[in-house]
């Protein structure tokens, strides 16, 4: 990718959800390498100044490669410790002037740093267990039909940064906001309730408007990489790769190709 620094704002991509457990971090790092893999310039930019884990991860990576004294593409990382929205907004035109993707890793709870974060996003990312303890941050469903009764207060959260963000959309020539929900660890669902899932996940977004992929499933794999700061595209440094390994790297093809990101959207 030829592009200057100052020719063009970075792609602002948002991990949020107000729900912890679903796997946001472990999602936002394997996209964030991914990209770095393809050629990008990309930056992650963690909003917990208290659990800091995509930073964590990104130096338990540094470690690793200073200990095995190899190179390996890797996102920059900063920590927001910043006490107002200003200073976020200001943090985050800092940032993309060097780099192509923004990544936000937003915290699993709500503040008014990750409100901002989600008005500000091109492509935002909901991380979900397939699950109606998750979905119920989504929508509310009827227990015997399960139809969608009514919003919850983040999908309403999200519909009003949208309508904020359209005003920018025009004021600041940034693309509208893309809303994905990743349905994550869904081969541990049972059959029925994934497709009970599966059909509230359609009638929720035709009604407000985000698009459904499938994300990382539950293995074991991605817990183990943590402590390293390792990824399943870092082939070169985990050893023999078995069956499930090669079916996660696969996920996060697909993933990455479905989150149709600018530019780089050839597989990995």
């Amino acid at each position: 990718m030829n592009r200057s620094p100052a020719s063009k704002t970075a792609h602002r991509i948002v991990f949020a959800n107000e729900k912890g457990g679903t796997g946001k971090s472990t999602t936002a790092v394997h996209i964030a390498v991914a990209l770095s893999y393809m050629g990008a310039r990309v930056t992650t930019l963690d909003l917990d100044p208290r659990q800091r884990t995509t930073h964590r991860y990104m130096e338990n990576r540094f470690r690793t490669m200073q200990r095995r004294e190899v190179e390996l593409p890797t996102p920059a990382c900063e920590v927001f410790k910043g006490r107002s929205e200003q200073a976020l907004l200001i943090a985050m035109d800092r940032l993309e002037k060097d780099c192509d993707f923004l990544i936000i890793d937003n915290p699993g709870r709500d503040d008014p740093f990750a409100r901002c974060a989600v008005e500000q996003a091109d492509t935002l990312v909901t991380p979900m267990n397939d699950s109606f303890v998750d979905f119920d941050l989504i929508g509310q469903v009827d227990p015997e039909s399960f139809k969608v009764q009514k919003l919850s207060f983040f999908a309403e959260l999200i519909w009003e940064a949208r309508m904020k963000r359209s005003r920018a959309t025009i004021e600041s020539a940034r693309p509208e906001m893309d809303w994905i929900v990743v349905r994550n660890r869904t081969g541990y669902t049972e059959a029925r309730n994934m497709a009970r899932i599966e059909k509230a996940l359609t009638e929720m977004a035709k009604r407000v408007g985000f698009r459904v992929t499938h994300g990382l499933s539950e293995r074991v794999i991605y817990r183990e990489l943590f402590p390293s700061g390792l990824t399943l595209l870092d082939k070169g440094q985990l050893g023999d790769l078995g069956t499930s390994h090669l079916v996660a790297r696969q996920e996060l093809r697909t993933l990455l190709q479905a989150l149709n990101l600018p530019e780089f959207t050839k597989a990995v």
